[in-house]
């Protein structure tokens, strides 16, 4: 546990150190240039599906530095600050920083891949749905790929549909339902470190197994390895459960999957070790 000892921001080691200046810089720019220039930069920063019109390869790489708020960039930059620091102190620096940009857009890969599965599905229900168009179809559809706005669409359209089932307005009103929620969730801007963050605990996890962490909620300690695979299994429940979710757990699991390949690939070549 010496590893946790420390006298200082000025102990961190510097690729910890400046990962957590860029992001607060970055944070700081957002609501400046909000605020001054009415630019929300995440929306140009933020990672898009790359069929999004708003798609820029640049995005792969300046997401990791964007957050949401405060408390997003606060508890990523602690559990960074925690655990980065014990890693980068053993590997040095040049290995630790490979090792979070892989994790980081390991997880931008495994997220987007997840996203372009969904919008291929989406695409296909809907185009069965124009094959029959009807108030129950219609309702299937949006049960099973945008359920969080089901109450919404039943006050404004399908209440009123059941009643006239042949009104082909509602026909009318239905496809371009379903034109905008495809074109919302496409345009949805991704942004956090949480990727590379998740990846860093993994590796914390297979190289001090069994150090012992506290935990804040409940207030009990368990092994590091422990605590990775129960946070694993929780981000793909909830990944497989909570599609519609407005946290990205499959870019969390991206950043852990492209870490444990990268730590195993890198323990066959140890005499490449810098």
């Amino acid at each position: 546990m010496n590893y946790f000892r420390s006298s200082g921001f000025g102990s961190i080691p510097p690729v910890v150190k400046n990962l957590i200046l860029i992001n607060v810089i970055m944070l700081l720019a957002t609501w400046v240039v909000g605020n001054v220039y009415n630019i929300e930069l995440n929306s140009i920063l933020g990672l898009y599906y790359f069929k999004s019109d708003l798609f820029e390869p640049y995005q792969i790489v300046t997401h990791m530095f964007m957050h949401g708020g405060l408390m997003h960039l606060f508890f990523n930059m602690f559990a960074l600050y925690m655990f980065g620091r014990v890693l980068e102190t053993v590997w040095g620096s040049k290995r630790f920083f490979i090792y979070f940009i892989v994790t980081g857009l390991g997880a931008a890969v495994l997220h987007s891949l997840v996203i372009h599965i969904q919008m291929q599905s989406i695409l296909n229900d809907a185009t069965a749905y124009l094959n029959t168009p009807t108030p129950e179809t219609f309702a299937i559809f949006i049960k099973e790929h945008f359920n969080e706005y089901y109450s919404q669409i039943y006050k404004t359209l399908l209440d009123n549909w059941y009643s006239n089932p042949d009104d082909t307005q509602y026909i009318a009103m239905s496809q371009q339902y379903i034109a905008d929620l495809m074109n919302f969730k496409m345009n949805i801007p991704t942004v956090g470190a949480s990727g590379a963050v998740f990846g860093v605990l993994l590796a914390f996890g297979m190289l001090f197994p069994n150090t012992e962490l506290m935990l804040l909620f409940p207030p009990i300690p368990i092994k590091a390895k422990w605590f990775v695979i129960f946070y694993g299994g929780l981000e793909l429940w909830l990944g497989l459960t909570q599609p519609g979710s407005n946290i990205a757990h499959f870019a969390h699991l991206g950043g852990m999957l492209f870490g444990f390949i990268l730590i195993k690939y890198w323990s066959k070549k140890r005499s490449s070790f810098f």
